[in-house]
């Protein structure tokens, strides 16, 4: 591919990825990959450059443009290399004209940036981010696995938690072919921490997704107890097996719920967990280094739903709690509708509970949890409070 073959193969993905963020549709590495695997005239590098060309102009703006066009034209802009490929060449785009409109810079949409929590560093929010391991210590400990692993830094503070740089692959090293890490974001790994999970305890990861938190509480819980792994969507909780078989987590129980009628299928569990997991649906503004489109999904209503649900689950899962045990809730959203006020609320509807204070290596209290924050923590950003059942 030309270079300017390349700028005109970064608009189309634009125009696929714009259209599936208004519509709802495949998320950008999905089209992405969809694109290149249609088209195998391209080689890695021109891959590579199409790549970067998207999602630079994706985190570029904040605000979802009118077209893929658009959205390069704003990053072209800036760029003057990148501006004189638009010369009408062919495959390539069209000059840019004079009056033409293009993107607008910004980190976060206009609507949304007044409901962040207050000491959120919003300029930080788009940054890449590293991949973080967990040492599976089902199996090894992270001094066993560092020299397989040169290049992965320990993490101070979290015994589990290595770092790599942006884009490794992690998934062709023997650590994680033979299950001796998983990628998981050193603030998910805390979230699982904050969860005290030991051996022989009833633990329940409510919204296990595809099980990264879960086999963290595996790990905790050495193998022994009573692990049970549920969720609403079936394709999601089914890549929790082939995870757990090679993470040697055989002993976690999955649960498949029906959603709006999830307290049916665990009114026997009614009273009998030490902990339960709450990591709860939310607008993933926390993870927009991971999924910078995500900005352009977001609206008010779906903001809106999204706590409804959150508040929903929360008081379904109380009641699963023994008398002292503990209800982890858990969003990787930054907003304080989903976090903060979310748990002040349900202290509100539910006598019987009371917030506790955590002593962590990273993160700042905010109201009665923890805020987590990219620019402050070098993490995803999330919020979490641990709530315990005192009657």
């Amino acid at each position: 591919m030309t270079p300017a073959a390349r700028v005109q193969a970064a608009i189309d993905l634009l125009d696929l990825i714009i259209g599936a963020a208004r519509d709802g549709g495949p998320a950008a590495d999905t089209l992405i990959a969809r694109y290149f695997k249609e088209r195998r005239y391209a080689g890695s590098r021109d891959r590579r450059a199409v790549r970067d060309l998207v999602y630079d102009a994706i985190r570029r703006a904040a605000e979802r443009p009118e077209n893929g066009r658009a959205a390069m034209v704003g990053l072209a802009r800036e760029q003057a290399e990148l501006a004189a490929l638009f010369d009408g060449s062919t495959h390539g785009p069209a000059p840019i004209e004079e009056a033409e409109p293009g993107a607008v810079r910004g980190d976060v949409p206009a609507w949304l940036a007044p409901l962040f929590a207050a000491p959120v560093e919003q300029d930080a929010l788009l940054g890449r981010a590293p991949v973080d391991l967990r040492v599976n210590r089902l199996l090894t400990d992270r001094a066993q696995v560092a020299p397989l692993l040169p290049e992965a830094v320990a993490l101070p503070g979290l015994p589990d938690a290595l770092r790599l740089p942006e884009g490794a692959p992690v998934e062709q090293s023997e650590a994680w072919k033979g299950g001796l890490v998983e990628v998981q974001d050193a603030g998910s790994q805390l979230i699982a921490a904050a969860c005290a999970a030991e051996p022989g305890m009833t633990v329940i990861d409510l919204c296990a997704g595809a099980g990264g938190k879960t086999l963290a509480l595996a790990a905790a819980m050495e193998g022994r107890g009573n692990l049970i792994a549920a969720d609403t969507i079936r394709s999601r909780i089914a890549r929790l097996s082939p995870r757990a078989e090679r993470a040697r987590a055989g002993f976690i129980q999955t649960l498949l719920l029906d959603q709006g009628h999830e307290a049916r299928a665990l009114a026997d569990l009614a009273g009998q967990a030490d902990v339960v997991l709450v990591d709860a649906p939310c607008s993933g503004t926390g993870t927009w280094r991971r999924n910078p489109e995500a900005r352009w999904r977001l609206t008010p209503a779906r903001l809106d739903r999204l706590v409804a649900e959150q508040a929903r689950i929360l008081d379904f899962a109380a009641p699963l709690l023994a008398a002292g045990g503990a209800l982890v809730y858990a969003t990787c959203a930054l907003t304080d509708r989903e976090g903060r006020d979310q748990v002040d609320a349900f202290l509100t509807r539910h006598a019987g509970w009371e917030a506790e204070r955590l002593t962590l290596p990273l993160g700042r209290p905010h109201g009665a949890g923890i805020l987590l924050t990219p620019g402050h923590d070098g993490t995803d950003g999330f919020f979490f409070a641990r709530l315990r059942r005192t009657a």
